[in-house]
């Protein structure tokens, strides 16, 4: 599916995630108070709620406009999840013109502005109370399986109630564990850095962070900060884990070194650490409360004392004159101004901005105690009393210093004193008028800053103004200081010494007029916040300090683009691993398909071999029964033959008998014709009666013998039935044998192929992770090499800059020492003088004449000698300053050019050390590899050779889980043949034995049984050898008596 546009609201999901309204309607007051990669952080008032929030406006154009949109999207979405008190509360999301606007709650400043604040350490209460709402909120995150992955001071925020709150998830990770590259370098875990090469990591790198974080709370800075941010990296990979100095109590270094521990399976969980005694022993409950106090107070001090350092200065500029002292003068002012650094500072950006936002965020923080409106509006009002009354009375000052100094010279005007143009009135011409340098310095604020500023008074610009006015309607009055030149036009007239402002009523009188405008404003802005005044710990320095870092963009540009790649490293990773499954799927797929098509077809086999079996029963059951009444009605018919011959037989015997007996009775005519009558008649009675017994006899004979016959024929049957049935299961079982060979080939081509793939996927991850190594190992050495020629170039540039400025120097050295010369030769004059009038006081009038010509001489020699120590002087001082700035610039140039060397062999035994371990987990998984598939392989073919009586059954990652298939299918067919035989066996003995019996009990011994029967059966066309075979188990001994049949 293609990817949505970023800004895209199509998706009902994301449509869920902002909110539809103008943002811009909803919120005012916006002030810069933080800036970053991201964008910057705004302090706002909600106009609906009148709530003081935080803004946090994201940008999504430009360069990876899609990778931007969707780290918006991701970090919204983390935040809504989070519900705790120790992370920041979530209010909203909105877009406005391709911005994203985060919504969140405000908190007075970072851990590590509090550091900035006060230039020194914070105390271990302070810490520890710290880490405790640190730890309670990751051990929240990690619950959730969460990572927060940018744990530092700048992203501990503490709200106005002292409450610590975790914050910028814009680096956190969904899901634990996690393998991308994201952080800030000096608080990364050795973990992080080396995701991608040794694997995954979870919630205990924000551990890791946490003790980093601890030292930057102890010593001001995290560990390797004075470095590279990119040699940083390997030294967190491959050196020890940093500890603090031993001067901390022990709770606490061992909490840090528990944090650090270099083996994440030793280091302990957030859970853990919340019962570890640096956190849990006792300190007083307001111990946050106070620090944000303090911070506060720190912040109003040094936001004033740049706002009166900046009138300061404005003032001494307006009433700067050229002088024949100038350079004393400069030096007097910059003393009076600060140090070089300091007063550097002044006329920085961060000096002009602070006039109007500092000064307005140091009354708003200290305001906040005082909850009535009028308060604060007395409270702001008497303030910038003081301050103007200060800075009046600094202006007064300065124009008297300036008049003491400047060296009076005859004019023509009445004690009138001009000026002649010089340096002063050069650097004049250079500055725009003052009410414009003021009327600059109000407006230079960003655009949302304009309308939030509390404009503070500037009663001695105003006076200074209107003096100017004054001396410039006076023309050349008394008194006046007026500058004259080329530049003169340009510059309004400027009083240094206004006269009626000799009095503090006079004074007032003036500051009164000049700060009506500002006094409204004050009570109006003041009025308008309430309660709700601007809080914060930030000074204006740390804001203007993170926008001009954010300016760099080199640096910024040069990380981002290495953690860019390092994602991109990821990303591929992953695109190639999800690649592969899905191959392995589809190739599962395929495979499996094929076998289960195999099994199918065996499976319709096997059914078809079962339906032939079926109908050869069912046929030979036809047959039997076909065959046993054929037998059964041949028998009855030859049995019917026989009978009818008895009867015939039967008859003519009797006719037989009864002529014999008639002729025998005949020849004896002795008896009676009755007697033989009767004689007769019983020798027919007596014939009829055997005649009937041989007729029983003969017809229990046929019966006996047809019965015989039908059991001869039915054991026959059966055993034939039973050796047809052994067939069928010998077919059966040969057919299974020959599908299980069919099986065990696919198996075996299959593991081939999946084999290959295998090796083939391997390689491919492998030749990408060693590309990506490489692309790695040049992008660190380049951004290496450009560090180091930016080094060298800041450097030289340095250098350059200091030679530049040597002449300067040695300028302002060369006039000491010809003022020192100036000096001498002065005393010397003097003392030449002197001993002049001494020695011409006792020397005769003719002799003075002479005596003063060698003093002219000796005075002459010895200025000449002077004047050639002082040209010696000046070259000893050239030769010695110049030989000290050499040695100074090459003795840095080595040290530097030892240090980026240092670092360089750093990165590169790294890089080695990374390349053999890469090198080394690619042979181990490769060996892995080879050795899985040979096991695979040995096994499968063990179990092929095994006796093939295997059933076939529906296959799940056969090619993956080959060896226990196979040991479960052979175990499955062994018992199912065994249990098939063993149940055959005793149904077919059960059956013989049943017919046995029956047949015993019939008067059918086995002895009879076995005989070979007289009567040729039906489509008998097997061997009777077989029933003789099938009854040799027989131990019966009974057998039919003499005579029976």
């Amino acid at each position: 599916m293609p990817s949505v546009r970023p800004g895209s609201l199509k998706d009902p999901e994301i449509a869920d995630l902002f909110n539809k309204h103008d943002p811009e309607k909803i919120f005012e007051d916006l002030r810069e108070i933080g800036h970053g990669s991201f964008g910057a952080v705004y302090y706002a008032r909600c106009n609906l709620t009148k709530e003081i929030v935080a803004i946090k406006k994201m940008s999504y154009t430009g360069k990876q406009s899609q990778e931007k949109w969707q780290d918006i999207l991701k970090e919204i979405r983390f935040l809504r999840q989070l519900n705790h008190p120790n992370t920041i509360e979530y209010k909203g999301c909105y877009l406005r013109e391709s911005t994203a606007w985060l919504v969140m709650e405000y908190c007075v400043g970072s851990a590590s502005d509090i550091i900035e604040v006060h230039k020194k350490p914070l105390h271990e209460d302070e810490i520890a109370a710290i880490c405790l709402g640190v730890l309670s909120g990751l051990s929240y995150l990690h619950s959730l399986g969460r990572i927060h992955r940018d744990i530092k001071a700048g992203n501990i925020l503490l709200t106005d109630n002292g409450i610590v709150k975790l914050a910028d998830f814009g680096s956190a990770a969904i899901k634990c564990p996690a393998n991308s590259f994201v952080g800030t370098p000096y608080w990364m875990a050795p973990e992080v850095i080396l995701a991608m090469d040794e694997g995954q990591y979870d919630g205990k790198v924000d551990v890791w962070s946490l003790g980093i974080t601890c030292i930057e709370l102890a010593e001001r800075k995290p560990p390797y900060f004075n470095m590279n941010a990119m040699s940083a990296l390997y030294h967190i990979a491959q050196n020890e884990s940093p500890m603090l100095p031993n001067d901390w109590s022990d709770a606490f270094c061992r909490f840090v070194e528990l944090c650090l521990k270099k083996m994440p399976v030793d280091r302990p969980s957030s859970e853990e650490l919340l019962m570890h005694e640096y956190v849990t022993r006792p300190r007083s409950d307001t111990v946050l409360l106070e620090l944000i106090a303090r911070t506060k107070s720190a912040v109003r001090e040094l936001d004033n004392l740049n706002y009166r350092k900046m009138k300061k200065i404005l003032m001494v500029d307006t009433c700067e004159t050229e002088s024949a002292m100038g350079d004393a003068d400069d030096q007097q002012d910059d003393h009076v101004g600060g140090d070089s650094s300091k007063s550097n500072s002044i006329t920085s950006e961060h000096s002009i901005h602070s006039v109007g936002v500092s000064a307005a965020s140091s009354q708003s923080s200290s305001s906040n105690s005082i909850p009535a409106a009028a308060q604060n509006h007395h409270h702001i009002a008497a303030h910038h009393q003081r301050q103007a009354a200060a800075a009046v009375a600094v202006a007064m000052h300065h124009h008297y210093h300036l008049q003491h100094l400047q060296p009076s010279r005859p004019s023509g005007g009445g004690g009138q004193q001009q000026v002649v143009p010089g340096s002063a009135a050069s650097r004049h011409r250079n500055r725009p008028p003052l009410p414009n340098i003021m009327h600059s310095m109000n407006n230079n604020v960003t655009p949302t800053n304009s309308a939030s500023v509390v404009p503070a008074p500037v009663p001695a610009i105003s006076v200074i103004t209107h003096l100017s006015g004054i001396g410039h309607g006076t023309g050349g009055g008394s008194g006046g200081l007026l500058a004259s030149g080329p530049g003169a036009d340009r510059m309004p007239p400027i009083v240094c010494q206004p006269r009626y402002l000799t009095t503090p009523a006079a004074q007032a009188a003036v500051y009164a007029a000049s700060s009506a405008s500002s006094h409204h404003a004050i009570s109006n802005a003041v009025n308008e916040h309430g309660p709700n005044n601007f809080a914060t710990i930030r000074t204006t320095s740390i804001v203007t300090k993170q926008q001009k870092e954010h300016m760099q963009e080199e640096m910024h540009e040069q990380m981002s683009g290495y953690k860019r790649m390092r994602r991109e490293h990821q990303a591929h990773l992953v695109k190639l691993e999800d690649k592969c499954k899905v191959d392995i799927r589809a190739h599962k797929t395929a495979l499996d398909k094929e076998y289960d098509t195999l099994l199918h077809n065996f499976t319709r086999d096997l059914e078809r071999l079962e339906n032939r079996h079926q109908q050869d029963v069912e046929r030979r059951s036809k047959q039997t029964s076909t065959a046993e009444k054929k037998l059964q009605k041949e028998i009855t018919l030859k049995q019917d033959g026989d009978r009818k011959v008895f009867d015939l037989n039967r008859k003519k015997e009797y006719k037989a008998n009864k002529e014999r007996w008639k002729r025998e009775l005949s020849m004896d005519d002795t008896p009676p014709k009755r007697q033989r009558d009767l004689t007769l008649q019983s020798q027919k009675d007596n014939l009829k009666q055997h005649e009937a017994q041989e007729e029983q006899r003969m017809l229990h004979a046929q019966k006996q013998y047809i019965d015989l016959e039908m059991r001869k024929f039915k054991r026959k049957r059966m055993v034939v039935n039973h050796e047809h049935d052994n067939q069928q299961l010998r077919d059966e079982l040969s057919k299974k044998e020959q599908q299980l060979e069919q099986a065990h080939a696919m198996l075996l081509k299959h593991h081939e192929k999946t084999q290959e793939l295998e090796y083939r996927q391997q390689k491919s991850f492998h030749q990408l992770r060693e590309e990506q190594i490489n692309k790695q190992h040049d992008t660190e050495l380049h951004n290496q090499k450009d560090y180091m020629d930016r080094i060298k170039k800041e450097l030289l540039r340095k250098h350059a800059l200091g030679l530049r400025q040597q002449p300067k120097s040695l300028k302002q050295k060369e006039l000491l020492i010809r003022t020192q010369f100036r000096e001498t030769c002065k005393t010397q004059t003097k003392q030449y003088k002197r001993y002049k009038a001494q020695v011409l006081q006792t020397t005769p009038k003719e002799q003075q004449k002479e005596v003063i010509k060698q003093l002219k001489e000796e005075k002459h020699r010895k200025l000449t000698l002077l004047g050639e120590q002082y040209e010696q002087s000046i070259a000893d001082m050239f030769q010695s300053q110049s030989y000290k700035l050499d040695e100074s610039q090459v003795i840095e140039c080595q040290r530097t050019n030892e240090q980026l060397e240092y670092e360089l062999d750093m990165l590169t035994a790294y890089q080695n050390k990374n390349k053999k371990q890469a090198q080394e987990q690619r042979d181990r998984e490769r060996r892995e590899l080879e050795n899985r598939v040979s096991v695979r392989r040995g096994l499968l073919e063990n179990k092929i050779r095994k006796p093939h009586n295997s059933y076939p059954c529906l296959l799940v990652n056969l090619y993956l889980y080959l060896p226990l298939y196979m040991d479960a299918e052979l175990q499955q067919f062994n018992q199912e043949r065994a249990e098939r035989l063993r149940m055959k066996h005793e149904k077919q003995a059960r059956e013989l034995e049943a017919f046995d019996n029956e047949s015993l009990a019939l008067g059918f011994s086995s002895l009879s049984l076995a005989e070979v029967s007289r009567e040729a059966y039906p489509d008998d066309e097997a061997s009777l050898s077989g029933s003789v075979i099938s009854l040799a188990h027989s131990n019966s001994s009974t057998s039919f008596p003499a005579g029976s049949l």
